[in-house]
């Protein structure tokens, strides 16, 4: 399987110094197909790695699955992964999941909604989580402890991280794309895989906003609490308070702010 990957491009830099010409490494984004037991759900723009988490995760956190498991993933099932430049994956569950209904529309970089039903149809789904409320000193840690992982923001500065946040505060699974949803569906796909959800133990970190679309993901996936380097939406607030879940904004140099649920213990 692929990892993530740059392109090197020759560009002009300009400076208090002057101009110059230096080499600059770009993220690579590339299309991807999602197939479900043999038919096509969705084509979503990702960067390239972790592609197998990607697909289990979108369909885990979309509903897709039902309650059926997973039986494998690969490349391409009616072809050759080489001949499909490694960008279709095919989730096979013996037909046991529902039949799809698949996407009208590619799913780009930015938005993990496109083509879904209605907010409705994505959340009616879930029960109201019972689960504790996460140590908020992790929280205030996670940015920090994330950003020493972002190999690929490092090298590009144009990707998003997701992160498992483990009940001691230690970080677990870190996934980057240049896509939001993408990154948090990366990290659901390999806790699904491991057999480690639901995570009602766990937080979800993302590196940008919280907007609704992760906070739903967080929810499908059992999380306890979300927490965003950036703003949310106040459809997320209100999703996450429906949730029961924890939501925090603007968590960077030992500060955030809580937006639910609506009332803390505090001493």
């Amino acid at each position: 399987m692929r990892q993530g990957r740059s392109a090197q491009f020759l560009t002009y830099r300009i400076d208090e110094s002057g101009r110059s010409r230096a080499p600059d490494d770009l993220i690579v984004e590339e299309p991807m197909s999602i197939q479900l037991d043999g038919l096509e759900v969705s084509t979503t723009m990702r960067t390239p790695g972790h592609d197998f988490e990607l697909a289990a995760g979108f369909l885990y956190a979309e509903g897709l699955l039902g309650d059926a498991k997973v039986q494998t993933v690969r490349y391409c099932a009616t072809g050759s992964a080489v001949s499909t430049e490694y960008n279709v994956v095919s989730v096979d569950t013996g037909g046991e999941a529902p039949v799809p209904t698949p996407r009208l529309q590619v799913t780009n970089s930015s938005c993990g909604l496109c083509g879904s039903q209605t907010l409705e149809e994505l959340t009616s789904r879930l029960e109201r989580l019972d689960v504790d409320l996460f140590p908020f000193e992790h929280l205030l840690a996670a940015s920090d402890k994330v950003r020493e992982q972002q190999e690929l923001f490092s090298a590009t500065g144009s990707v998003h991280a997701a992160a498992e946040i483990l009940p001691d505060g230690s970080i677990g699974v870190v996934r980057e794309d240049i896509g939001r949803h993408n990154a948090v569906d990366k990290v659901l796909g390999r806790l699904l895989l491991d057999g480690r959800l639901p995570a009602t133990d766990r937080a979800l970190y993302v590196s940008g906003r919280a907007s609704f679309e992760m906070v739903q993901k967080a929810w499908a996936g059992g999380f306890s609490a979300v927490v965003a380097v950036s703003a949310p939406s106040a459809l997320a607030v209100d999703t996450a308070r429906a949730a029961n879940l924890l939501l925090a904004g603007f968590a960077r140099d030992q500060k955030m702010n809580i937006y639910s649920p609506v009332e803390l213990p505090y001493d």
